[in-house]
């Protein structure tokens, strides 16, 4: 499994935006697509809202595959 370690600087990013910005798909809307197609977990739970707000210490996994911690960025 890829472990994938994503800094961001603002409260939350939504969940489609981080599996772009991750590299795990191309664009905002491969992203919805994936979390509608019921790959994604965020902290162990299975998630379909594709804007989920995702907060740093949460832990997102796509199928078996990759694994995205989100960690906030040193001020």
């Amino acid at each position: 499994m890829q472990i994938l370690e994503v800094e961001i600087s603002t409260e939350y990013i939504a969940l489609n935006d981080l599996l772009k910005i991750s590299g795990v798909v191309d664009s905002g809307g491969a992203g919805k697509a994936l979390v509608a197609s019921g790959v994604v977990n965020v902290n162990g739970v299975q998630e379909l809202r594709k804007t989920n707000k995702i907060r740093p210490g949460m832990v997102v996994q796509v199928a078996d595959d990759v694994e995205i911690r989100v960690v906030a960025a040193e001020a």
